[in-house]
């Protein structure tokens, strides 16, 4: 007796290329690894020191990579302008919502607002000192003003941080479990059911060698930077 024939899978469609998942989740781990390093086990915060530093290169890439990348990375791509975000909006509270293949107007700019707090966070962590054992990479060209004052907004931006990761956690979850776009396993596989979307698709990749000329040029960037600027890129 012969089984039952082996139904064909569900054809997908490349949402989002290899380097950009990369990206997400190496800056996921590293944000997570900095607050582990900073509240346990790295009493000269060495450690989260160089957790900073390599954010900072992560998101650089990612900067790096929103203008050569694949497409649904480009900004190009998926930031819009607000009516566009409004409308998005609009259309999910009616229960009707667009369904797109990378990022939607709204989570385009939720993932530009995660950028721009994590590179100001590594950003006034270069400057942060507690005056004992704890001097950030750029401390000794900085002024004491600057110190202080780049030492207050490394406390006080992190707050911030950490409630726009947990909203862009929860709404992902909430997606992946209520909505069509199971968006967490899209960005470990990076493929999503094939469909009709209000993007362009399927995504083009990016290129491998493109993505490492890109990573390479983002570490240049940050520790060739701290260099010419007088600091020190090696805590």
């Amino acid at each position: 007796m012969t089984g039952a024939p082996l139904s064909p899978p569900a054809p997908v469609l490349l949402a989002w290329d290899l380097p950009t998942r990369l990206a997400k989740w190496s800056l996921a781990a590293l944000v997570g690894l900095a607050f582990l390093s900073r509240y346990y086990g790295d009493a000269g915060l060495v450690w989260h020191q160089w957790n900073g530093l390599a954010i900072l290169v992560v998101v650089v890439f990612r900067l790096f990579w929103g203008l050569v990348g694949g497409s649904t990375a480009r900004f190009a791509g998926f930031l819009r302008g607000p009516r566009a975000a409004l409308r998005y909006v609009a259309c999910l509270l009616k229960g009707r919502p667009q369904h797109f293949l990378g990022h939607n107007p709204l989570g385009g700019w939720v993932v530009m607002a995660l950028l721009g707090l994590v590179a100001a966070q590594a950003l006034t962590g270069l400057f942060t000192s507690d005056d004992i054992i704890v001097y950030g990479p750029m401390t000794p060209v900085a002024s004491e003003e600057t110190i202080r004052a780049a030492s207050v907004w490394h406390q006080r931006l992190y707050p911030y941080l950490l409630a726009l990761i947990g909203l862009h956690v929860a709404t992902n979850i909430a997606y992946s479990l209520f909505g069509r776009d199971n968006l967490i396993r899209a960005m470990m596989s990076g493929a999503k059911p094939a469909a009709s979307y209000a993007d362009r698709a399927p995504a083009t990749p990016g290129g491998i060698g493109r993505a490492l000329a890109c990573l390479v040029l983002a570490a240049v960037v940050v520790f060739g930077g701290i260099a010419l600027a007088g600091g020190d890129p090696f805590p």
